[in-house]
Order: C-alpha cells, then sequence, then structure tokens
C-alpha cells in the first residue's frame, strides 16, 4: 500500500481518494475509521449498510464477539471491536462501563448502588447497564459525583 500526501494551500477542503484494485475488508475499515472522525458510524442491520450519526448512540455492546450499537429505538451490528470504539468515541462523551459494554454519558438518566459495589445504570431508553467495581470510581469522577482527594503534607505527629 502506497500513501500519497498532496499538501495545497490553496485548496478550500479536504479531498481523499483512495485507488484500488477492489474493496477489501481492511479498506472498508479504514473508511469506517474516517467516517468516524466525521461523527459517523458504519453499521449494519438486515444486510443494509448505515451511516449513523454517533450523536444517537446510546450505548455499545459486545456479545459473542459481535458489537451492537444501540439507539433510542434501533439495534445495529459494526465490524468494531469494542476496544477500538472506546479508543474512537472516548473524547465523544463515551465511558467504558464493563468488559462488554460502552455508554454514553449524555444518555444516562440515574444511578443506583448495587451489590459488591457496582452501579446500575438507567439509560434514558429505559434499558438498565450494570457498571462493574472495576469502572465504578471513574464513571463517579466523570460525572462529578466524587472529587479526587488532595493530598496534603502530614502534619508533626499526624499519622497516614
Amino acid at each position: 500500500m502506497k500513501i500519497e500526501i498532496n499538501v495545497d494551500e490553496n485548496r478550500t477542503d479536504t479531498h481523499i481518494i483512495i485507488s484500488c484494485r477492489q474493496l477489501t475488508p481492511e479498506i472498508e475499515k479504514m473508511l469506517a475509521m474516517l467516517r468516524i472522525l466525521e461523527k459517523q458510524l458504519t453499521v449494519t442491520q438486515k444486510d443494509e449498510i448505515y451511516f449513523l450519526d454517533i450523536a444517537e448512540v446510546v450505548y455499545i455492546e459486545s456479545v459473542d464477539r459481535k458489537t451492537f450499537i444501540y439507539t433510542e429505538r434501533e439495534v445495529y451490528e459494526s465490524d468494531f471491536k469494542l476496544y477500538e470504539l472506546e479508543e474512537q468515541l472516548e473524547s465523544c462523551g463515551f465511558f467504558r462501563a464493563s468488559k462488554s459494554c460502552l455508554v454514553r454519558l449524555q444518555y444516562i438518566k440515574s444511578l443506583k448502588a448495587d451489590l459488591n459495589r457496582r452501579i446500575r445504570i438507567t439509560m434514558e431508553n429505559g434499558e438498565q447497564i450494570i457498571v462493574s467495581r472495576q469502572y465504578a470510581e471513574e464513571l463517579k469522577k466523570r460525572l462529578g459525583l466524587k472529587h479526587e482527594k488532595k493530598s496534603r503534607p502530614l502534619e508533626k505527629g499526624e499519622w497516614m
């Protein structure tokens, strides 16, 4: 694969051309990554391809090595692995809630303490998601519910 970049000060927009013998899975994945930069995900539903605005995504779940994208009304499938989406979407307000789930923070309706220091999230669409205890403290920080303790020097005679 050869990559060619042409910087032109007179250009007013970015134009990407991909020349190939055939459309391979690698090229399709590269195109999907470019869509993420444009705040869209390439997803499928019933053998149709859709370009879904990231703003519509409520949460993302991985089940049996498949990645599902949930909006308020629809469920789509993505070819991306959950960790790939996490890397790309963290700056868009997504948070890892468990090994198999990413949630969009702005769609959280309520939180409830659950067993073993886990948190039960109710999303705007009514779905309930369990945040594992591994990620619970970080969720509280991201939502501004827990402040990091600031360390201070110990006073003479004070124990840790």
